[in-house]
């Protein structure tokens, strides 16, 4: 006699600690890519000596503390959606946080230069 098929379907086996483990440091290395960008954002907005451009610390500075937020939450709701994929024993799937960091960066850090380079009080 044979058993049903939802008795002889085993659980699903326990994924590696490994990979988990190695999920959950990349989304610690996500929260700190945050910290350091609203830190940087927050020394900007309130260390760096005035532009010629008025609100020039936080047209630099706001965007930095946005970005992080934003990388804080979408590192969180990545390492949620990989969670579920190993346990699933599906591939992980594909994430934008790279690209969209680097591209917040690249575009923010652009801004400064600018803003550094002709829009500096002169002494």
């Amino acid at each position: 006699m044979t058993e049903p098929a939802s008795a002889s379907a085993d659980p699903p086996a326990a994924p590696d600690p490994r990979v988990t483990y190695a999920n959950e440091r990349t989304l610690l290395a996500w929260i700190r890519t945050a910290l350091a960008l609203m830190t940087a954002g927050l020394a900007i907005t309130q260390l760096l000596p005035a532009f010629r451009f008025a609100g020039g610390r936080r047209v630099i500075g706001l965007p930095l503390i946005a970005l992080g937020i934003w990388a804080a939450a979408a590192g969180y709701r990545q390492w949620d959606a990989n969670e579920r994929a190993i346990r699933a024993g599906r591939p992980v799937p594909r994430s934008r946080l790279v690209a969209t960091v680097t591209a917040g960066v690249v575009v923010i850090s652009t801004v400064a230069l600018v803003l550094a380079a002709f829009g500096s009080v002169p002494k």
